[in-house]
């Protein structure tokens, strides 16, 4: 296991705000003094807020950061749950997501993501769908917030990597989200993700969702594909 001083180098990306660094690395330095301990449940972003003296969206983005790099794991409608600090003995997840292109990051995405839903709708089962609908509920009642938006569409693609049963699939896919979470996925988000856009992501996500329930891998596959093309736009004309 990595030094407490060796993980907390690991949120010197300087995109990070200063009080979501400081308050990333105060819950890492509970969680290696094992105040909360591995499996346990984190307290709630309300709780920490108050504790911390921050607002809840700062508390959000330190355990974004937190999740990227596999300290806790998030459960939809259960909270936040510390895994440990092992993970990263053999790779830099820090250094590999700030190395990583746009271009790169959907050149992943589209090797990865259409193979993911498929094994997901084989693999999943009825409590792991359920959660999906949930997680997929809570990103209908968005209409504005972007990086909320944003954070929920990540834990959607999440569950989905999860689902497949392959834990490496799953830890690929924790690499690509700490990936569009650098400085260009944010100023993608303030450009792009306007409301109509969102109703319109919503929409989609709900179709694939129905596919995904019905067993429809064709039908689940294509819409992934389709999506990623409508980002591969967006990136284009960014550039």
């Amino acid at each position: 296991m990595r030094r407490p001083e060796q993980v907390t180098v690991l949120f010197a990306d300087q995109s990070l705000g200063a009080t979501v660094r400081i308050v990333a690395e105060t819950l890492l330095a509970r969680i290696t003094s094992q105040e909360y301990a591995v499996d346990e449940r984190l307290p709630s972003e309300r709780t920490l807020a108050g504790e911390l003296g921050v607002a809840r969206n700062t508390v959000r983005e330190a355990l974004d950061v937190l999740e990227n790099q596999g300290v806790i794991r998030r459960r939809a409608g259960s909270g936040s749950f510390v895994t440990g600090l092992s993970r990263h003995e053999d790779i830099d997840v820090g250094d590999v997501a700030a190395e990583t292109s746009p271009l790169d990051l959907q050149v992943m995405r589209g090797i990865l993501e259409p193979e993911m839903i498929r094994l997901a709708i084989i693999a999943m089962s009825p409590r792991e769908i359920e959660t999906l609908g949930e997680v997929l509920s809570a990103m209908e009642a968005v209409t504005t917030d972007a990086s909320e938006f944003a954070r929920l569409e990540d834990e959607f693609h999440r569950q989905i990597a999860r689902g497949t049963g392959n834990p490496l699939i799953a830890a690929c896919y924790d690499l690509v989200i700490a990936a569009r979470h650098q400085a260009f996925r944010a100023a993608l988000n303030r450009r792009f993700l306007t409301p109509k856009r969102i109703q319109d992501c919503q929409r989609y996500y709900n179709t694939l969702f129905n596919t995904l329930t019905a067993r429809d891998i064709e039908s689940a596959v294509e819409f992934t594909k389709l999506l990623l093309i409508e980002e591969q736009k967006l990136l284009m004309q960014e550039d």
